[in-house]
């Protein structure tokens, strides 16, 4: 029988599929193979402290190496001094925060920049811990900017969110301090379910979601924004041992909740043991393999690595789980799309760095198809601690970052980057035009970041849209007012909510400008219809630093001061 190509091609394919699947088989039941990243780390351990500082010492200053790892700690005590450099992800194995504690501390310092800046400390988080701070007043120093987060924490003390120099944002979900939060230079902050003795101190645009004893004060008399109760809320999935097996917790979706999940009778969620989990390492596995595994019925979950993807990893099948252990980094290699999102039930996408290539992509991560109309308000997707990138550690190239054509996706800690600094970082170079653009309806963002991108960095097509905090920096490097104009405009809005939308919400947008190659002056920093149904509050635009006369004229539309020889301008409300 003669076989052409393309049946050739499949019945491969298939084998590939079905070996896979058997060699999935086979360890069912062993400990998973995390791959030589992942150091678990027993309580007591006589090499645990050397381990953690070798990791650091290459991360410190590592901000666009090709390392990454993640710390796992086993429950029990741990007396460690873990300080947490770039692509460094520290997390307890419990089912719950006290399980795994550490005795010493948990930080993230700037020594390695001038002046203790903070400003470029990205990529680096800490989950389901309990940490007791031994040093410094009982206090941990989480200095850092955006790619970064903490959750399911309890801090039995005090953190420092600055390092003594300049920080740019974080985030915080789902945790408890027992002390105080000195918030420090910290120039936005996003804090959700959480509680605190009290929460000290703010820049200019800090963001408190169903949070429990939320400093006093109201916008903009104070830099504070205060959601009594978070709408719509699941919490991330997170991996944990038990009985000497491995399991991934999803906890339950929940609406209009104030406070942390996992104290009291709070519910915990669904187990699922890792047999149903692909374990994905970067040295074996293609988009072609885990594209079966995915067919086959899995779950992925990423070790830590960089994954070379040459066409879209393609996950179809409702409430699959993509979950990333110690920033993963998905590298577009021929100019393609890295993830679809079929418009199903029920997905979640965590913890997952996508990165461009210098072949043009036309998106990174792509939710749903065009033309998507399912209802999921039921059981919506949820996009947790996701960070693009075009240039920075390669130069890269991307129209969009993130699209989403599905209907109630709800977004969280999202940093969407255009390179403002390392390889390919010039405006010729790094072309990308948008970060997000949404076109399905009812989609929530908690703690929007979009930085950089040369046109409208935000477009929101669909209707009854929530953003809750939004932080982004114009582009530094407009080489002139005639290469930036949107038609008769000058510059493009970071935040551009269409003219036919009818229905929109969005608190506390902070954007700025730091026009450096060109005397800039961007007419706004935000676009949107003037309808009743449209409504934007608490709105600040910056003038960080630049070429003098640069700056932004108006905050939303024609409303509000210029910031070109002033520092700030700040608008309560646009009605």
């Amino acid at each position: 029988m003669l076989l052409n190509a393309n049946t050739v091609s499949n019945l491969l394919m298939r084998y590939v599929t079905i070996a896979i699947i058997c060699v999935s088989h086979a360890v069912a039941g062993e400990h998973p193979d995390f791959g030589p990243n992942v150091r678990v780390l027993e309580p007591g351990s006589p090499d645990a402290q050397r381990e953690i500082d070798s990791i650091f010492a290459t991360q410190e200053s590592g901000e666009f190496n090709a390392n990454r790892y993640a710390i796992l700690l086993k429950p029990g005590r741990h007396d460690l001094n873990i300080h947490v450099g770039f692509y460094t992800q520290v997390a307890g194995l419990g089912s719950e925060p006290g399980q795994a504690q550490v005795f010493g501390t948990l930080e993230s310092r700037a020594a390695w920049k001038k002046n203790n800046n903070a400003t470029c400390n990205f990529w680096r988080s800490a989950e389901n811990l309990a940490v007791t701070p031994t040093l410094d007043s009982n206090t941990s120093t989480w200095a850092v900017s955006q790619g970064a987060w903490l959750r399911r924490l309890h801090i039995k003390g005090n953190i420092n969110l600055w390092d003594g120099g300049w920080s740019s944002g974080g985030f915080i979900a789902d945790s408890v301090i027992d002390g105080v939060i000195n918030s420090g230079s910290q120039q936005q902050w996003f804090s959700r379910n959480a509680a605190w003795e009290k929460w000290q101190g703010g820049n200019w645009n800090m963001v408190f979601v169903g949070v429990e004893n939320p400093p006093p004060g109201e916008w903009p008399a104070q830099p504070y924004t205060v959601i009594d109760r978070t709408p719509i809320v699941r919490e991330k999935p997170y991996l944990f041992f038990e009985n000497d097996n491995y399991f991934v917790m999803v906890p339950p979706l929940q609406r209009d909740r104030r406070g942390v999940s996992w104290t009291g009778d709070a519910q915990r969620g669904e187990r699922i043991p890792i047999e149903r989990f692909h374990v994905a390492r970067s040295d074996r596995d293609t988009a072609v393999t885990i594209n079966a595994q995915l067919e086959s019925g899995k779950h992925i979950l990423f070790t830590p690595g960089n994954y070379q993807i040459d066409q879209p990893i393609n996950v179809s099948r409702p409430d699959t789980i993509v979950l990333g252990l110690g920033y993963p980094t998905l590298m577009a290699t021929s100019g393609n799309v890295i993830m679809r999102l079929a418009d199903v039930d029920g997905l979640k996408i965590a913890g997952l760095l996508f990165e461009a290539s210098e072949k043009e992509s036309p998106n990174l991560l792509e939710v749903g198809e065009p033309g998507s109309t399912a209802d999921h308000s039921k059981n919506p997707t949820f996009l947790f601690d996701i960070s693009c990138r075009a240039g920075g550690a390669q130069n890269g190239r991307c129209r969009t970052f993130v699209t989403i054509h599905s209907s109630h996706v709800v977004g969280e800690n999202l940093w969407l980057w255009r390179a403002d600094h390392g390889a390919g970082a010039k405006w010729d170079s790094n072309r990308n035009a948008h970060g997000l653009i949404v076109n399905g309806d009812d989609v929530t963002m908690y703690a929007l970041f979009v930085e950089h991108c040369q046109e409208y960095q935000t477009i929101w097509n669909g209707e009854r849209g929530r953003v809750y905090f939004y932080q982004s920096e114009m582009p530094y490097d407009p080489p002139s007012v005639k290469e930036w104009m949107n038609g008769s405009v000058r510059g493009f809005a970071s935040y551009k909510v269409a003219d036919h939308v009818k229905n929109h919400e969005a608190i506390a947008l902070g954007v700025y400008c730091v026009f450096l190659d060109a005397a800039i002056i961007a007419d706004t920093a935000i676009e949107a219809p003037q309808t009743p149904g449209v409504r934007l509050r608490n709105m600040i635009a910056v003038r960080l630093n630049g070429k003098p006369e640069s700056g932004i004229n108006r905050v939303l539309n024609d409303l509000g001061e210029p910031v070109i020889h002033s520092k700030t301008s700040k608008l309560l409300s646009n009605k």
